[in-house]
């Protein structure tokens, strides 16, 4: 059976990952809209769009009859970098881009390996973020350590699509079976080898040595090695060893790993995969804000302000559009070149608030202004922001779907509509709400533009009468560039004093206040911001209590620098009472995990209240896999119904944070070599990170990051839940030989899921 190819291309421009809502569907048993998108900074190469083709080709066969001929890969799209030159074949991007991409090709962050691998932030059956491929691993021959890239593809597929986990593990690599035989970790055990010590190694051949079993564990010495025979009669499990070209044409049960296929019951029928090819297009950016209720104009007008004049990627094409029970084109699409083309906007934001709300006549208007600059709206970003009830959005669910525009949501104070994030969901788009304060804006415009390479921090202050107060902010060597400093207040300007790590100071003469009465002053600090601890206090000089705001923004250091980010989600976007949702965190430097950090996660109502959790990375309760970078926690104190917003912030430790520079989990095994006629045939070996080697100091720093809003029903208002929810499972038990007595060790539950201690009992 052999799959033939159409192919259509985007272009691609952003550089860095981030959470994101994948637009594959299935349907009729094969899957649409799968995206691979290629890095800008990966040199042009027509082999690689070739060996992309024949890897998805080749996958598409292999998952037909893994899945017996339930599923297959009809459509692919590759986004091709706009580093690379146009051709005809080339088509325009629709709301494909890299950040949403499902498969990205990049180099690795530091040259330690070609291993592919699946980001999975979740639990045994949640949906992964992406799969990385680097450039080498498709541009070489990586058949003996790896397998057919096809293959590989499935294994990693499983990872993202289902959630299902690898069927090894380089960290327990043995156990005991029932039998009081030592087995290599592996499904099926009917994958035969030999289990050896490699002595000395010398010209692709090795001396080696039968395992000896530690007295301590029962288990084979650490330094043992599970090396499978080259001809297999197992047919299990893709999970494990794919790269078992003879047979291994299975999963290893249709129940514990594949769940979701059982439910399709139509008959596969063949049909030729579509790979299409696009160039994705400069960001272009419409900004739609409604006019209403006065103090929350207010507020939106200096977010507004902050996110064109600091946080919007330079280059980009922005318009704006106003509305109310009608809308307003204020700006048709212009180039942010200098501060000139700013104002030029900035001067439009509305300065009187009126009534009604008529979300589809703004987006109409926002559609009209792309196309009267000969643009296409497929592609384009629209921020909508509301607080506004509006009973009419579904009018234009078509035409909104149809334009292919990507349009994230804000959704400002209680009474915003109530199907305001539909419009985010089915374009791809973001989702948030903020309550009063600026905050909450700010972060709402600082991750839908993170992409931009900007990092804000942003502090709410209410200051009593005559009061000063004082803050720090941290700059880290991975930013500095373009750094502004934002005081704004809500009655009167205060005193401003800010300190660089060096000592220069600034005082309030230094900022430059807004020309239109937004009651903002900003700062720029010319060159790269000093690297350490920024000290700033404020005085309130008016005899009453006003709130008053610092916000930071910088950008990397340098083209070449890759910064520290932080991204946050939910594990739902709407969640029914009782059911827990999980909050993820993860810290970064370009794909490798941040380790022994502060993670806080603030989770706000409609009604202000707010709960805070610590996030952890311990391998226990909501957190799947130790020290992967990965910040995890469950939520279960709802208070009532409505939207809930959610606010990440990592904090490193002094002289704990640390960059891990190993890929351990979800990733293609390679195999050390086979055993054929009885000799061991070793395969190339691959690098390896050396201990000493395997993590680096990381300096101080701070990120905040929004992880977007999610919706809760058939919550109770009192958030007394100690009864619903179950206690933690313990997940890591272990057990050791101590002398003549066994040592039990694990992670201690929780009453309730992970929070509080649970109590339990040990039975013999």
């Amino acid at each position: 059976m052999g799959f033939s190819v159409n192919v259509i291309l985007f272009l691609a421009l952003h550089l860095l990952p981030r959470v994101k809502s994948s637009m594959v569907s299935f349907s009729n048993n094969g899957y649409d809209g799968i995206v691979i998108a290629i890095n800008p900074s990966v040199p042009e190469d027509e082999k690689l769009i070739q060996n992309i083709k024949e890897m998805v080709t080749e996958a598409s066969t292999y998952l037909f009859h893994a899945t017996q001929q339930r599923a297959y890969f009809r459509n692919v799209k590759i986004l091709i970098p706009m580093t690379w030159k146009s051709k005809s074949e080339y088509l325009m991007p629709k709301q494909e881009s890299y950040d949403q991409a499902d498969v990205i090709i990049a180099n690795p962050y530091l040259k330690y390996g070609d291993d592919p691998y699946t980001l999975q932030y979740g639990q045994c059956g949640e949906k992964g973020q992406y799969i990385h491929f680097t450039p080498n691993f498709l541009l070489t021959n990586n058949l003996p350590m790896y397998g057919p890239r096809g293959r590989v593809f499935v294994h990693e597929w499983a990872h993202l699509r289902w959630g299902v986990f690898d069927e090894y593990n380089m960290d327990r690599p043995f156990y005991i079976s029932e039998k009081n035989t030592i087995e290599a970790t592996r499904c099926s055990t009917h994958i035969t080898g030999t289990n050896v010590v490699f002595k000395e190694c010398s010209g692709g051949s090795c001396i080696t040595r039968p395992c000896r079993r530690d007295s301590q564990t029962g288990l084979y010495e650490a330094k043992c090695t599970f090396i499978p025979n080259k001809s297999q009669t197992a047919k299990e499990s893709i999970m494990f060893m794919q790269n078992l070209e003879s047979v291994i044409i299975k999963f290893c049960t249709a129940e514990t790993h594949i769940k979701t296929l059982q439910t399709y019951k139509t008959k596969f029928k063949f049909q030729n995969i579509s790979i299409n090819y696009y160039y994705d297009l400069w960001p272009m950016n419409l900004l739609l804000i409604c006019q209403d209720l006065e103090n929350r104009l207010f507020r939106m007008n200096q977010a507004a302000e902050l996110y064109l004049i600091q946080i919007i990627e330079k280059e980009s094409l922005v318009g704006m559009v106003t509305f109310d029970s009608s809308a307003k084109i204020q700006n048709n699409l212009t180039k942010i070149t200098d501060d000139n083309t700013y104002q030029s906007i900035t001067a439009n934001l509305p300065q009187v608030a009126s009534g009604g709300t008529s979300i589809c006549d703004g987006l109409k208007a926002g559609f009209q202004v792309i196309t009267q600059s000969n643009q296409s709206t497929s592609g384009s970003e629209i921020i909508l922001l509301t607080d506004g009830e509006d009973n009419q959005i579904s009018s234009c669910f078509e035409e909104v779907k149809q334009s292919g525009a990507i349009i994230h949501t804000i959704a400002l104070g209680p009474s915003a509509a109530k199907e305001l994030e539909t419009l985010s969901n089915m374009t791809g788009g973001h989702q948030f709400f903020a309550n009063e304060d600026i905050n909450g804006l700010t972060d709402a415009f600082s991750r839908i533009s993170s992409r931009s390479g900007v990092t804000s921090l942003s502090k709410a202050l209410n200051i009593t009468g005559k009061k000063w107060i004082n803050g720090t902010v941290p700059v880290d060597n991975t930013v500095g560039n373009d750094t502004f400093f934002v005081v704004t207040w809500t009655i009167q300007k205060p005193e401003i004093l800010l300190q660089d790590p060096k000592g220069k100071k600034y005082n309030t003469s230094d900022f430059k206040e807004d020309q239109l009465n937004f009651r903002s002053a900003r700062l720029q600090i010319p060159g790269i911001a000093e690297t350490g601890t920024w000290i700033y206090s404020l005085l309130n000089k008016h005899a009453k209590s006003q709130l008053l705001t610092v916000t930071m923004t910088t950008r990397a250091r340098s083209p070449t620098t890759v910064p520290i980010i932080t991204t946050a989600h939910m594990s739902q976007n709407t969640a029914h009472y009782p059911s827990p949702m999980i909050v993820y965190a993860r810290v970064s430097q370009g794909f490798l995990p941040v380790l022994g950090i502060n993670v806080t996660a603030i989770i706000e109502t409609e009604d202000g209240h707010q709960v805070t959790l610590e996030l952890w990375d311990n391998g226990a309760g909501a957190d799947t896999v130790k020290n992967d970078g990965i910040y995890s926690r469950y939520f279960t104190e709802y208070h009532g119904n409505g939207r809930y917003s959610l606010k990440v912030h990592a904090q490193a430790r002094k002289n704990a944070a640390r960059l891990s520079l190993r890929q351990r989990q979800n990733k293609a095994l390679y195999i050390p070599g086979y055993v054929e006629n009885g000799k061991i045939i070793l395969n190339p070996p691959r690098p390896e990170v050396k201990d000493e080697m395997a993590e680096a100091e990381v300096e101080n720093f701070s990120r905040v990051s929004s992880g977007g809003s999610f919706t809760v029903s058939g919550a109770p208002p009192n958030g007394d839940h100690t009864a619903v929810f179950p206690p933690g499972k313990i997940t890591d038990l272990e057990a050791k030989f101590r002398s003549d007595h066994i040592q039990l060790s694990w992670t201690a539950p929780g009453k309730v899921l992970d929070k509080g201690k649970g109590k339990f009992e040990i039975m013999f």
